[in-house]
């Protein structure tokens, strides 16, 4: 997507060395950094320098092809995917992206590993891509039809965190609809949440729709239910770092308390997720899954620039004597969710509906 009218992606490769935007110092800084060795690929997603489940397991995807151009031998590869298995507990893409690649190289002998790597690598960054398009294309079309859209009248969306171009290799998921209806010339306005901690709302969603001149405005996570409940929240469009079978979603902290407001004031709450998210194991409609908890710096701490606009620092915004508890995500339970659209279309949050889109 566009950066000062250059497009980027999230990561890719020159000369099969890895390039990332280090999304840590957005929106006040644009540093693009290398990735060379498996602690710096780590660093990366421990750090949230790369964050958003399908950019996680692309990331895994580019550790796991540079290791493979050191060392491709079975116990190197296996190493490395318990190492990078450690990093985000939560997120779903993970996993998956792991299992995927390992499966494949392990067809082939040590000798064919590194090359078979870089060429698997650069098909699923392309795959991402397409299918992120086509989740902003279902999800798009179903809000033109469902919501009788029309050009000239204002439609109000909410989102959660980032679910952008940033969050996957290019395009995003849950913002995926916007970008496809902005282009399709509709007239849009973006309630974006700021997402505490870390501000991934204000940070990230807001930078990028001010990229592509789409009509915004930040507000304060707690502003989201008086936005539904008086009528100016025409739907709430969110991602998910893991979608269990059964229909619940596992989001950014915050999505929940959106989700019940949304359900209070009959107000559609959709999820944009791809089948890479979806967890068809799980037996425990979602009980069992481990919600990473993260830094207390992120609660007590918050980075802001100086009024002169020329600095940027870290500044703590809470009493020293203080205690903090950080989960990263929450549980959506399926009854609040009015659709989930994935790279294969709509469907509604239960196994029979989702299991349609199962590969």
């Amino acid at each position: 997507m566009l950066v000062n009218q250059k497009n980027y992606q999230s990561i890719w490769f020159e000369d099969n060395k890895t390039f990332i935007i280090d999304q840590t110092l957005l929106p006040f800084s644009f540093k693009i950094i290398l990735l060379d060795t498996l602690d710096k690929f780590i660093d990366a997603i421990v750090s949230m320098k790369v964050r958003g489940a399908p950019l996680i397991g692309v990331t895994a995807f580019h550790a796991i092809a540079n290791e493979m151009s050191l060392d491709s031998s079975d116990k190197s590869l296996k190493a490395t995917v318990k190492k990078l298995s450690a990093t985000r507990p939560t997120a779903y893409n993970l996993f998956w992206a792991l299992k995927e690649i390992e499966d494949y190289l392990l067809q082939y002998p040590p000798t064919q590993r590194s090359e078979e790597a870089y060429k698997f690598v650069k098909e699923k960054e392309i795959e991402d891509i397409k299918c992120n398009q086509l989740i902003g294309k279902y999800c798009g079309e179903f809000l033109i039809d469902y919501h009788k859209l029309k050009k000239e009248k204002i439609f109000n969306i909410m989102t959660h965190c980032n679910a952008g171009w940033l969050a996957t290799v290019d395009y995003g998921t849950a913002l995926a609809p916007i970008f496809y209806l902005s282009e399709l010339g509709y007239s849009l306005h973006i309630f974006v949440s700021e997402t505490r901690p870390r501000n991934q709302g204000a940070f990230l969603t807001a930078w990028e729709l001010d990229n592509m001149n789409i009509d915004h405005s930040i507000i304060s996570d707690n502003a989201s239910g008086h936005l539904i409940s008086n009528g100016e929240t025409d739907c709430v469009i969110v991602g998910a770092d893991r979608v269990v079978h059964s229909g619940e979603v596992f989001n950014k902290i915050g999505t929940y308390m959106k989700a019940i407001s949304c359900n209070e004031n009959d107000t559609p709450f959709y999820v944009c997720a791809p089948t890479s998210t979806i967890d068809w194991d799980d037996k425990s409609e979602g009980k069992e899954i481990i919600i990473e908890n993260r830094d207390d710096f992120e609660v007590s701490n918050i980075m802001a620039l100086d009024e002169k606009n020329q600095s940027v620092s870290s500044g703590r915004i809470a009493s020293l004597g203080s205690n903090f508890r950080n989960p990263a995500f929450d549980m959506t339970p399926r009854k609040y969710i009015s659709k989930i659209f994935t790279e294969k279309g709509s469907a509604d949050s239960n196994s029979k509906s989702l299991k349609v889109h199962k590969s």
